[in-house]
């Protein structure tokens, strides 16, 4: 594996000792009566002071350089498991390999002692979680800012297909990572009443009555690969501020207590359903804890350094990571009117400078908005600020435009809500997509005006990934071949990975690499068949599709495809077939009925085929249970083919789309998000492409007719009808009759392409050297994805950091 011989962060007799203290001071035990839990807990916490060690040094390093920090707000980090990667971007992995092996311990069985960090829902937290080990990684001073959630993305369990949620309660097996600071508190205050007053030609304002919850922080360091610096990740959890004892002592328990209870639902759970009035007000108090507690943490610190918030803009960067923590915008500035005095004109002057936004969707469900009354209710001053900064806005509107239309549409309050989106593009300096063609979406579609009326704020940065979390930790064969064929820099810069390009000739390289997939399929067939009992074909391909369950995702589509070679191989058992095992693994949001459908017809579909024993061995399809950033490790590796069906001008970017490639499967996909940018780096030949562009998607809209293509196409028909007469003796009616009279995401317009472009796929994987050349030219063009070149995009674009 890729090390050099120097021992970086630890040698292995340091590793030894300090193991064997812990285990001694901290669990009375020895390696070998100790327990893989405490062994787990022991080698965590020596990692964790490492860390804070290293933290600190960058620290001092960079305030004594007088250098800019960005701070990262996001609603969800899907941080997945902490120990492997740490000891891999430590580079001592190995160490701690030989150490535990020679107390007769494996390492493996410790690291599936850790829970996965689950504080996100999908992709906008898995996101966030790369970003934090990239900005390590590039040697930038970076803090994440998000809930400390006692239960995160709940634990998925079907029952007979149907999806259930179970708690996620992370914190007893992942707590060893989390470092209290209660020292660093900061109050929060919800509910109550504003009082103005004029004090000497001062305009006052005071906030009464309020109800006061403490942010109580606890540090998640995160380690990035062969650097000195360190990210931080801040977790805000709830606490009362203080109890009521007379009232408690005046016999009214219940009341008293409740209150504790209520502030400390606020950390409780992973974003309830908002699809309720309780569960809205609970969120936009998630939220604004989030905002209050991190731009009070921000200010303190900078005020600690530099004794004045004059220059916050200069040496602070604040990231808005989709519109959830857009309070922090009015919230900094009633932190500078309200608590500092400064005049409105100066506290927005420098808010606008401090800001920076990154939109993840263009699905209009998906922009929040916000009551006013609610608002008003939960937190009135913040409310107050938003509606001046409108008022201020809208005038400023009037006067250049005198166009009362454009006027109401590009106000920041409309029809009694606040439109956040709108906030954060009128508030921030700069406006981002997450690909080439999100981007510009954003520009022609989601945010015309404000785009034709500031156009230089709006920018593309294409997402990335932790590259080396998929890759180095996850895949040995490849990053083995890989090292040995162009050396190990690409561990640093995955730019270097190109340099396989000069191989895709070289039949001893293409023979490994599908002998280093065959072994990745072996491992994978394995865990299946330990976890559920199936055997898979590890000769079949491998025909991958996760990511989170949504109907724009058009998991339908594929499943209607599966359908229809089902009801093929039946008509035609002898059928010269190549064999073909779907995998799928997503969760649907518990309030999301018609995703659950679509996984419940999934999981009969799987039934169904283990009927037919010859058939099986053709088609098969599993669904996996529960999945999360652990699960990818073993997967993404495995993956043939990457099913990136999106309609197009849906999917913002995907990053499941790179984890994916990185490890050599071919993308089928839409010219959608950043399978676009996938196909410009390997070109027509090592990519399919299906369905509609853009364009075609907006062109047909406004006609399309689902049920002529239903009556028209008999492939269609036939499979659809398959729905309606049963799937494992359970029929599928709604989604039948979704795709038939209304198909929001034309599943029934692709299908006809999509078929085409399995059939293809099939066909390449027969010939398997050109298989493997695709694979290649997957591999050598996926460093363009790293989330590495993602941070330095926004450090020079946007954050204006220096190193």
């Amino acid at each position: 594996m890729a090390n050099s011989a120097v021992e970086k962060t630890i040698s292995t007799q340091e590793l030894k000792e300090k193991l064997l203290y812990v285990l001694h001071n901290d669990f009375q035990t020895t390696p070998e009566d100790a327990s893989d839990q405490q062994v787990y807990e022991a080698l965590s916490k020596i990692v964790v002071g490492i860390l804070k060690a290293k933290r600190r040094k960058f620290t001092v390093k960079t305030q004594s350089e007088g250098k800019k920090k960005v701070y990262y707000l996001s609603m969800e980090f899907l941080m997945g498991r902490s120990l492997k990667t740490s000891l891999y971007n430590l580079e001592m992995q190995k160490q701690a390999t030989k150490v535990l092996k020679d107390m007769g311990i494996s390492i493996n069985g410790i690291y599936e002692c850790e829970p996965d960090a689950g504080l996100g829902n999908g992709g906008l937290g898995r996101l966030a979680a790369c970003y934090l080990d990239a900005l390590a990684a590039d040697g930038y001073h970076a803090t994440g800012y998000s809930i400390c959630y006692e239960y995160g993305i709940f634990k998925q369990k079907l029952e007979d297909g149907w999806q259930t949620e179970l708690p996620d309660n992370w914190l007893p097996g992942g707590s060893v990572w989390l470092v209290p600071v209660p020292s660093k508190a900061v109050e929060v205050r919800f509910d109550g009443e504003l009082k103005e007053y004029w004090d000497n030609q001062y305009h006052c304002v005071t906030h009464e009555n309020y109800t006061s919850v403490m942010a109580v922080p606890y540090d998640l360091f995160v380690s990035g690969y062969n650097s000195e610096a360190v990210s931080k990740l801040r977790l805000w959890k709830a606490e009362m501020a203080d109890f009521d004892m007379s009232m408690f002592n005046q016999g009214d328990y219940q009341k008293a207590l409740s209150k504790n209870i209520i502030s400390q639902a606020i950390t409780k759970v992973l974003y309830p359903n908002d699809n309720h009035a309780e569960g809205k007000s609970l969120r936009l108090r998630q939220q604004y804890f989030l905002c209050a507690a991190s731009i009070g943490d921000i200010v303190n610190q900078h005020m600690s350094v530099y004794g004045t918030l004059d220059n916050l803009h200069e040496k602070v960067a604040i990231h808005i990571n989709d519109t959830h923590p857009t309070l922090a915008i009015p919230e900094l500035m009633r932190v500078l009117l309200d608590d500092c005095g400064y005049s409105w004109d100066k506290a927005w002057h420098i808010v606008t400078n401090t800001f920076a936004y990154t939109n993840h969707t263009v699905m209009p469900e998906a922009l929040e908005k916000w009551d006013c009354n609610l608002l008003k209710s939960v937190c009135p001053r913040i409310f107050s600020i938003i509606i001046e900064i409108n008022e201020r806005y809208c005038k400023d509107l009037w006067e250049r435009y005198k166009d009362q239309a454009k006027v109401s549409h590009m106000s920041i309050v409309e029809d009694n809500k606040v439109k956040m989106a709108t906030l954060c593009v009128h508030a921030c300096h700069s406006v981002n997509g997450v690909a080439k063609i999100h981007s510009e979406i954003i520009k022609k579609e989601t945010f015309k005006d404000e785009y034709l009326d500031t156009p230089t704020k709006f920018k593309n940065v294409t997402n990335g990934i932790a590259y080396r979390r998929w890759l180095y930790q996850s895949n040995e064969g490849l990053t083995d071949l890989l090292c040995e064929k162009i050396g190990d820099g690409f561990l640093k810069n995955a730019a270097e990975l190109s340099k396989l390009a000069v191989f895709k000739d070289d039949k001893d390289v293409l023979d490994r690499l599908a002998k280093i997939k065959l072994d990745n399929k072996k491992s994978f067939a394995k865990y299946v068949k330990n976890q559920y009992g199936v055997v898979l074909n590890t000769d079949s391909i491998f025909d991958v599709q996760v990511k989170r369950l949504h109907e724009y995702k058009r998991q339908q589509l594929n499943a209607l495809n599966i359908i229809a070679q089902y009801n093929y191989l039946k008509a035609n058992p002898n059928a010269d077939f190549v064999p073909k095992t779907y995998i799928f693994a997503a969760k649907a949001a518990p309030g999301y009925y018609m995703a659950k459908q679509i996984i419940k017809l999934i999981w009969n579909i799987s039934q169904e085929l283990k009927k037919d024993k010859k058939l099986n061995e053709k088609l098969n399809v599993i669904f996996l249970e529960d999945y999360n950033v652990s699960l990818s490790e073993i997967l993404m590796p495995a993956a043939n083919i990457s099913e990136q069906i999106s309609l197009a001008g849906t999917e913002a970017s995907g990053t499941g789309n790179m984890k994916l490639m990185i490890n050599g499967a071919i993308t089928l996909g839409t010219l959608d998000g950043a399978n676009v940018e996938i196909h410009e780096q390997v070109g027509d030949d090592n990519i399919i492409i299906f369905g509609m562009n853009v364009d075609e998607v907006n062109a047909c809209k406004s006609g399309y007719k689902p049920m002529d293509i239903y009556n028209s196409n008999t492939v269609v028909k036939q499979a659809i009808d398959t729905l309606q007469y049963g799937i494992n003796g359970q029929q599928f009616n709604e989604i039948a009759d979704s795709l038939k009279n209304s198909d929001p995401y034309m599943a029934l317009k692709d299908f006809d392409s999509y078929q085409k472009a399995q059939a293809y796929a099939s066909e390449c994987y027969k010939d398997q050297t050109k298989w493997q050349k695709m694979s290649l030219a997957n591999i050598a063009g996926a460093g363009i994805f790293s989330a590495d070149r993602s941070v330095e995009d926004y450090a020079r674009d946007i954050w204006g950091l220096s190193k």
